[in-house]
């Protein structure tokens, strides 16, 4: 997927009523795009390559039996977090991030090649390419980005659903039987966030109960070293050291495309 300037923010910025502009970040995972008094901004598109570059975890097997030289948990680096909050709007975008394996077999001279012993070489290293993201949020307010890595995300409860007029049976798993996630925390395990399904809004009408505390319609994740979402230097500086912490191919890096008016602000933006 790739991202286009929107034909009328086009014909805005050929026309001087706006300005083309890029805010580009990465590193750390909490940032500022700052908006200038009486404008605002149209974010349109994104380009993002994820954190996890720069390493490799490394794993042998030796006649069948599992040997981990670098037992580092790169799977926190297979779900990865933007956000965008504008002051009155908050915008999550979630991204699944592949893990490449190389397999290797080796042999040593100690080894005889009739050997049933072998070992066996598995490489893992995240695939960080650069993904595309077509989007369209307004903002007169400075805009907070957010981004960080997403390890787990238990399911509290699991519930059939019932026939509603909102999940008819046939067409949605309502009357289907089949237990699935109507509960699941994103964030610390104190306070987590409570993603909620089918949807919080008229919750009694699936009869599961009371709503919990910090109950949303939305997944998404809150910070949490353990259970939510962890910045991403966070980690190689525990887990790596600053070497990797201060890789370049390491971090993350964020390419946000917005138009800035500095026009008169219109009451509808869109």
């Amino acid at each position: 997927m790739s991202w286009q300037i929107p034909t009328l923010i086009e014909a805005d910025i050929k026309s001087g009523k706006a300005q083309y502009r890029t805010f580009q970040t990465g590193n750390g995972g909490q940032s500022i795009l700052p908006v200038p008094s009486n404008s605002y901004v149209v974010i349109f598109g994104y380009d993002f390559s994820p954190a996890g570059g720069g390493f490799k975890k490394m794993r042998i097997v030796s006649g069948g039996d599992l040997v981990i030289i670098n037992d580092l948990d790169i799977r926190w680096f297979e779900t990865q977090q933007i956000a965008f909050y504008t002051g009155t709007d908050f915008y999550p975008f979630m991204h699944h991030c592949d893990i490449k394996t190389q397999v290797t077999p080796y042999r040593t001279n100690e080894i005889p090649p009739d050997s049933i012993v072998q070992l066996v070489y598995f490489v893992e290293e995240i695939d960080n390419s650069p993904i595309a993201r077509q989007v369209y949020i307004t903002s007169t307010n400075d805009v907070t980005i957010t981004h960080g890595l997403v390890l787990s995300a238990p399911r509290i409860t699991g519930n059939a659903i019932p026939v509603t007029n909102r999940t008819p049976q046939g067409l949605t798993y309502g009357g289907s039987g089949q237990t699935i996630n109507t509960q699941t925390n994103y964030g610390p395990g104190a306070t987590p966030l409570q993603f909620m399904q089918p949807s919080p809004k008229d919750y009694q009408d699936f009869a599961f109960g009371l709503l919990p505390a910090n109950a949303d319609g939305q997944a998404f994740a809150t910070p949490d070293a353990v259970n939510g979402l962890l910045d991403a230097t966070n980690w190689a500086n525990s887990s790596l050291g600053s070497a990797v912490r201060d890789s370049a191919a390491n971090a993350y890096y964020l390419n946000i495309h917005y138009a800035l008016y500095t026009e008169t602000v219109p009451d509808s933006r869109g």
